[in-house]
Order: C-alpha cells, then sequence, then structure tokens
C-alpha cells in the first residue's frame, strides 16, 4: 500500500511499505458455506481475534467507493533503480511494483493491525491451530495478459520464491512443510511443525507470478523486463534510473471486488526519480511533482512559503496515524571491533546533541525516539515491565538493564549547546571502563594505541548534513569519523553485505510486528546477506522474545512480548536513536484529492484521485 512514513521505505500496497484466540471462525462466514475439510470458507484472517469487516462488506472503510477515475498521477522518489524485479535479491527495485503490477493472493486492510481479506484467493480455510491455510482462488483471477490464474501458478510462485528469491522469502517459505494443489480451485499449504501462528498471514501476502511467463533460468538476475502480474496496473514506460510509468488496466479482472472498490483511480501513475533532494523539492514546487511527504522538519515550517501555497494551489495537511514510528537511528555494525563493546555504543550515544540539532537544524518540530515501537502501545518507553515481561526475560538475566525494566531509561539528553561538558565526561568514563583513553587530544585503545576511528555511510544530502553533526561531537571526544556519501544503488549494495561502520536507517513497524523481526534482529540475520539485521546483533534473548511473539495467541501476551525485545534491544544500545516528525506530513497540488477518512496506517494514496477538473 502506498502508506506513506517520512524518510522510511516503501511499504507495498498489498502488503508488508507492519491475541485474542485464533480465528472465531463461525462468524466469518455461515456454517453452510464450508471446505471440504470441513473448515468454514473464510473471507478474511486476522493475525489476532477475527476481521472486522463482515462477510459481505462493499468497500474498505477509508475510500470514497464512487471516487473520479482518469488523469495522471506523478510521485517523486529519491535515489535509483536498476532492477523491475521486486523479489529477487539482486539490484535496487523500482517503486510502486508491488500492489500496482503485483497483487497477492489477500488483500490487507490498512484501518486494521494485521488483517487480509480475499482477493485473488476467493476465500480461505484455516484451523485454530494454523497448522495448515487452504487458498480457494477466485475463478475470475487473470493475468495481465488474459490468462486464468491457477493453483499451479501459485505453486510455482512458492516454489520460485522459496528457491530463487530474495532471502527474506526464501527463509520465510522454507518453513513450510509442503504444498499441494487439491482441485483446479484449491491449494494447501501444509505449515505443521512450523509453530509460527503468522506464517499462514505470510503466504497470504504471496503474490502469484505466471508459470507460463516466468523465465526461472534468469530470475535472480537483474531485469528491466516486468514480470506478469496480476495487478490492475501494468508498466507502461520505463527509462532506466530515471523514471517508471504504470497504465491502468482496463481489462483488470478485480476491479468491481470490495477490497478494490474506490482504490485505482488514475490512469497513469510516474515515479520520477532525482539524485537530489533539494532538486526533488523544487520540481514539486514547479507541479513536476504532484503529491510530496515531507520528512524534513525545517522545510516543512519554513520551505513552503511560495505563491502556490499562499494561492492555495499547494496544499499543506498533517495527518495522525496509530502506527508506531519505528526506530531511526545511527546504527553500529557491530560486526566491527570498535563497536563491539557494548560500553561504547552506550558511550558514543552520549556524544549526539539531539537537543541542538533538533532547534539548530529542525526548527524544533522533531521528537526523540526513545524505542523500538516508539508511540505505541508496544513501546516500553516510561513502562514498569509487567509480569509476563518478567516471564519471558528470567531465563535471561542481565540481559535486560534495571533502569529499562523499571521504564526508567531514556535517550541522553543535553543542554543543547553543542558543548555539553557533563555529557562528555559521562562518555568518556565509560570509554575509559572499556579500555580508551584520550591521549594528545586523540581517543586510543590501551591494548594498543590504536586510534578510534570509523567512516558513516550516507546516501542523501540530508543524512550527510546530520552527520556532519554528529561528527563534530564525537571529535570532543577524540574520535575521528568520516561521513562518506554514497549514491543510493552503492549504499543499497553494501548494506546488503554489511559493507559499512555506520550507518543510518529507520525501521518502520507496524501494530502488529511479526515474522519480519526475524530480519531485522534474529542471530541467523547477522550472518544473512540482504537482511536488515545491520548492526550484527547475535543476542538469543532477542530470538526468544520474537519466539514468544509469533505463538501469542492474546492480545496482551503479545504486547508483552514485544516490550520484552523491545527492552532487549534497547539495553544492548545497538544504536544512536534520532528522532521522528510529530505528525505524517504530506504537500498535494489541489488538483489530485482524497477520501474524508484516513485510516489506521495513515494516508493511503491508492485512495486519492485526479480532481473531475483537472482529469483531461
Amino acid at each position: 500500500m502506498a502508506t506513506w512514513r517520512p524518510d522510511g521505505p516503501e511499504i507495498d500496497r498489498r502488503g508488508v511499505l507492519r491475541a485474542a484466540p485464533a480465528l472465531a471462525l463461525a462468524l466469518a462466514l455461515p456454517q453452510s458455506a464450508a471446505s471440504e475439510e470441513g473448515l468454514p470458507l473464510l473471507h478474511g484472517v486476522a493475525m489476532h481475534g477475527v476481521p472486522a469487516l463482515k462477510p459481505g462488506f462493499d468497500k474498505l472503510p477509508y475510500v470514497r467507493a464512487d471516487a473520479p477515475k482518469g488523469g495522471r498521477l506523478v510521485y517523486g522518489w529519491l535515489g535509483g533503480f536498476d532492477t523491475l524485479n521486486p523479489y529477487a535479491y539482486k539490484g535496487a527495485q523500482a517503486q510502486g511494483l508491488r500492489g500496482f503490477v503485483y497483487e497477492s493472493l489477500l488483500a490487507r486492510s490498512y484501518d486494521e493491525p494485521f488483517s487480509l481479506y480475499g482477493l485473488v484467493a476467493e476465500t480461505v480455510g484455516l484451523p485454530d491451530e494454523r497448522d495448515f491455510i487452504v487458498f480457494h482462488l477466485d475463478p475470475r483471477a487473470r493475468f495481465s495478459d488474459g490468462e486464468r490464474v491457477t493453483p499451479d501458478d501459485v505453486v510455482f510462485t512458492f516454489e520460485l520464491l522459496r528457491d530463487h528469491g530474495h532471502p527474506t522469502f526464501r527463509s520465510n517459505y522454507r518453513r513450510v512443510k509442503g504444498v499441494t494443489v487439491e482441485d483446479e480451485r484449491t491449494v494447501r499449504f501444509d505449515l505443521s511443525g512450523s509453530e509460527d501462528r503468522e506464517l499462514p498471514m505470510i503466504l497470504g501476502l504471496m503474490p502469484v507470478l505466471a508459470a507460463h511467463a516466468t523465465d526461472v533460468a534468469s530470475f535472480e538476475e537483474t531485469t528491466f523486463k516486468p514480470l506478469v502480474g496480476t495487478g490492475p496496473y501494468v508498466i507502461s514506460a520505463v527509462e532506466p534510473g530515471r523514471s517508471v510509468t504504470f497504465r491502468r488496466d482496463p481489462d483488470y479482472w478485480a476491479a468491481g471486488l470490495p477490497v478494490n472498490r474506490g482504490l485505482n483511480n488514475f490512469d497513469e501513475i510516474r515515479y520520477d526519480y532525482y539524485r537530489d533532494g533539494n532538486a526533488m523539492f523544487e520540481a514539486f514546487k514547479k507541479g513536476l511533482i504532484d503529491v510530496r511527504p515531507e520528512g524534513d522538519a525545517t522545510r516543512w515550517t519554513s520551505g513552503y512559503d511560495t505563491p502556490a501555497v499562499r494561492r492555495g494551489d499547494i496544499l499543506l495537511e498533517s495527518f495522525k496515524s496509530g502506527l508506531p514510528w519505528g526506530m531511526n537511528a545511527f546504527v553500529f555494525n557491530t560486526r566491527k571491533p570498535v563497536f563491539s563493546d557494548v560500553r561504547v555504543r552506550e558511550a558514543l550515544g552520549f556524544l549526539f546533541d539531539y537537543e541542538w540539532v533538533d532547534r539548530n537544524m529542525f526548527a524544533s518540530a522533531t521528537l526523540r525516539t526513545q524505542s523500538y515501537y516508539e508511540g505505541s502501545e508496544l513501546s516500553s518507553q516510561g513502562r514498569p515491565a509487567d509480569a509476563r515481561e518478567r516471564e519471558l526475560l528470567a531465563p535471561f538475566p542481565g540481559v535486560v538493564r534495571d533502569d529499562i525494566l523499571e521504564g526508567r531509561w531514556s535517550a541522553s539528553r543535553t543542554d543543547g549547546t553543542g558543548r555539553d561538558r557533563e555529557k562528555l565526561r559521562q562518555a568518556l568514563d565509560l570509554l575509559s571502563a572499556a579500555g580508551w583513553s584520550a591521549k594528545n587530544g586523540e581517543l586510543r585503545r590501551d591494548a594498543d594505541g590504536e586510534p578510534m576511528r570509523f567512516e558513516i555511510m550516507v546516501s542523501t544530502k540530508e543524512q550527510e548534513r546530520l552527520s556532519l553533526a554528529y561528527v563534530r561531537g564525537l571529535e570532543r571526544a577524540g574520535i575521528r569519523a568520516t561521513v562518506r556519501l554514497a549514491d543510493s544503488i552503492q549504499a543499497f549494495r553494501r548494506m546488503q553485505t554489511y559493507d559499512f561502520d555506520m550507518i543510518l536507517y529507520n525501521w518502520v513497524s507496524s501494530l502488529s510486528p511479526g515474522a519480519e523481526q526475524k530480519k531485522y534482529w534474529s542471530v541467523a540475520a547477522a550472518d544473512t546477506p540482504g537482511e536488515r539485521n545491520y548492526m550484527g546483533v547475535k543476542q538469543p534473548a532477542v530470538d526468544a522474545m520474537i519466539a514468544a511473539l509469533l505463538v501469542a495467541r492474546e492480545r496482551p501476551d503479545f504486547v508483552s512480548a514485544v516490550r520484552a525485545l523491545d527492552r532487549v534491544l534497547l539495553s544492548g544500545f545497538y544504536v544512536v536513536p534520532l528522532f521522528h516528525v510529530k505528525e505524517q506530513w504530506i504537500a498535494r497540488w489541489k488538483t489530485v484529492e482524497r477520501p474524508e477518512t484516513t485510516p489506521l496506517y495513515g494516508p493511503a494514496l491508492e485512495t486519492w484521485w485526479r480532481a473531475p477538473s483537472s482529469a483531461g
């Protein structure tokens, strides 16, 4: 879904851009509708509890069902791309592919923490134990070339992504025990032994690719030839690295489904790529870009004083969502010896002067991030651990610091001068305890006299500016840090192989964190290229907390497991937390209109439309 988070990656339109007893099956569909295995045929499934929308719903609650169709929408995107295959490991993928061109078996509602409804799969069968899931395909489902979607295509896609897809797909799908075609509309996945209650949901978010039009031998290579999908758009034009244009498919098979009413309103959608953020902003002001999510607080508070804004041609809007803000931070690569000691990592956090940065660079319009699940009930910030959290953490004594366990910890706060002597003293004391001393103005390791030096890799001018401010704080402790500005594709490749000392990264989160947490923090992910355990954390307690949240049936148990995970990560000081903006900000030309209702996850741009008077 085109749900916008400032400075965050794209969130897929149809899937993961984020517990009561398992499904109350009798409530989902009438008992008369049952599969051959005796399970009710469900119109939707939820990670915890039952879906909010009842059988027979006519639309998603945040759309305008009769939204006008037509016109073009132009997005701006910072960076570049070198592949149109979003499912393979190699290359930087173009934006918008997942959801526009490739859609999943089930469609996600972004007004609920994690609920899925029928799309390519019309109905599903799922037992309380979640040890298998059955997908019943919609007989109307078609690929963009007109061919019918079959169970064989589902099995083909599953095996293709399991064996040749991005590591995320490989690790998830290899936990499936088996897959069988039951009949001409039905596919059954055996999940016995996985002990992962989210795995059926993950499979529901699987795309369906055309077996008759997909070359397995070249699947893992970068390509500017799109795959054949089932989505509402097809790619009509590509300028490698510069733009991608999507054209709405007039024969899209699912246009009339309840999950699609009021969606996909533009005849054409184009992503234009920019190497420089300032150039992209100027393009927006000139009308070359229609909609702009804004993550720069200084620009939001002072940069939009333009004639178009004063005339009312550009509208500035602030949105509040129920989403966690996630963790935006400087990230230590603990695979590097210089960052292997937790005391060193904590000390370097004292040298980042957030208060100075917020006032001088962002017009005091940001808030300090204090949790990996900031801004939601999942955050441990300011909350003492409950009995369930303490029970989960008991096998790992000492892993969580007392102040973090009791909810007393907060990120370092300075006097805002840029030269806080007390924070410098605290940092040097910790560094001394870790075996580092300042000698002749340079911090050196006591054991061998090696100076502390490292590189901060960035991919945007904004990141560079922020990093240089941090470097000035590090210099006060005798630490020699340099900032390296890499282009987006080079930075992406280095991040995939963990070839960096420090980076800036924003882990976005949902209200239902699940198996993706393994990609972010697990022991296995630390040594698997292409995952997002950029800090290289290898902490068994982290894996245990992830396991606990994945098997939780009751919402309170789930929340406790996530908060316990938050406390373990915070105690490791794997990052220097940065900040988040106070609201979601979007600027749009008034020729683009939107529904009155904003979903739980924030603005959903695929529900917007071109004003009829300007759609020409």
